[in-house]
């Protein structure tokens, strides 16, 4: 064992830096989540920059675009050179770029900064969720892999807050200053606290072999990876568009808007919830059982959305319940993926199941939006993510709960 693989490798059968690490890496992803929305009001309402709504919404495409190909490319990065150096590369990107969004002259500037920045943050959910899954202990990955997705949630909620006090004061320059600054000072400690995967170094040790993308759907893997992808984009579709669009589907039903907004962050209040009830679930009854359940009740929740209720205290429990199902099942496949495949694609097959999500990330909210124009947003807004829902059902029923061993590397079997 070379000196540097001694190094890399000391420190990974305890602790809790990896566990704070990966966690904090997941709140720069809540964190630009929600940043482009708290500050297009401002850039529209000042003109700031020559942006137009048209080319505000260029800025939002386009960002989350580098998000879906930083995924897609990271995990080969991951399963060549290691989770380590692939997460602190990609903390660094999204970190001089996201700062220097501040100082750009122009919009154009602008949108390239955002894609360069998503092409980082994008990498950073598929390589921190790898390694949390490797590093957990025998029988918890699952309940590791939810537990590290509340930063995202977290990193969202805290964004919210600091940017209705700094953009007022200063302007809304001062949150991308902020979340830049945020990642340079996550990096020292990535560098000196963050040991590599066992399972990588168990894999690839004395070697450094290229993995291809292709690698995850040879053979019978074919089938497995189009069942995961179908149901991480109907997932992240989900997610992104009833963030969107909550809100205003519960007006045209008659809601209040501001009973709209408390019905949002009791949304994502039962996805915090949701997220460490599902993962303790899985560990304990198998991650196929859990994701199947958590997407068929999910759709069920949002079909019952569909009903005017009159009772307020019934709408917000709905409304909990289907927060506690709908976006804990998308980290579910996550999971589920991770616990799927041999450690030696496992970065490339989590990048990719990340990276088609965001396509459904971006359809979302475009869904959602055609139907609000279209005047059609309740109820059948309800009935379009309840059949989303579905569909993640009936894919990942066909995916089988184990692969057979002789389809896993033998640090796997």
């Amino acid at each position: 064992m070379s000196s540097h693989t001694a190094v890399a490798r000391a420190g990974t059968s305890s602790g809790l830096w990896p566990v704070i690490l990966c966690w904090l890496a997941m709140t720069l992803d809540g964190f630009d989540m929600v940043v482009l929305g708290a500050v297009i009001p401002t850039l529209d309402s000042e003109n700031a920059l020559g942006f137009t709504t048209a080319s505000l919404t260029s800025a939002a495409t386009i960002g989350l675009i580098g998000v879906m190909i930083g995924a897609v490319m990271t995990g080969a990065v991951a399963d060549r050179f290691g989770r380590r150096l692939t997460l602190v590369a990609c903390v660094i990107l999204f970190s001089i770029f996201t700062f220097a969004t501040a100082f750009v002259p122009n919009k154009e500037m602008f949108i390239a900064f955002r894609f360069i920045a998503g092409l980082g943050l994008g990498a950073c959910l598929p390589t921190a969720l790898t390694y949390m899954s490797e590093y957990a202990k025998a029988g918890s990955a699952s309940s590791a892999t939810t537990r590290t997705m509340t930063g995202y949630h977290v990193g969202a909620v805290i964004t919210s807050l600091m940017a209705l006090w700094l953009i007022p004061h200063w302007g809304w320059e001062s949150l991308f200053m902020i979340g830049g600054l945020a990642g340079f000072a996550l990096v020292p400690f990535l560098w000196f606290k963050l040991p590599e995967s066992d399972s990588f170094l168990a894999v690839k040790e004395g070697t450094v072999a290229k993995v291809k993308l292709s690698e995850v759907v040879k053979g019978r893997l074919l089938a497995v990876s189009i069942g995961i992808w179908v149901a991480s984009f109907m997932g992240l579709l989900l997610v992104y568009g009833l963030n969107t669009w909550l809100p205003k589907i519960m007006s045209e039903a008659g809601y209040s808007v501001s009973g709209g907004v408390a019905l949002l962050l009791t949304l994502n209040v039962g996805a915090v919830i949701g997220l460490f009830v599902s993962g303790k679930v899985a560990d304990e009854r198998g991650n196929k059982k859990a994701v199947l359940v958590w997407f068929g009740v999910a759709a069920v929740a949002l079909a019952l959305l569909s009903i005017k209720i009159e009772s307020q205290f019934v709408v917000y429990a709905a409304v909990l319940l289907a927060g506690v199902f709908v976006f804990s099942a998308q980290v579910l496949v996550y999971a589920f993926t991770a616990h799927l495949y041999p450690a030696r694609i496992r970065a490339t097959a989590l990048g990719m199941s990340a990276g088609v999500g965001r396509v459904g990330a971006i359809m979302g909210p475009t869904l959602g939006g055609a139907m609000v124009g279209a005047g059609v947003a309740y109820p059948w807004g309800f009935y379009a993510f309840a059949a989303a829902a579905a569909i993640a059902f009936v894919a990942l029923f066909f995916v089988p709960a184990h692969l057979p061993l002789d389809e896993k590397a033998p640090a796997d079997a």
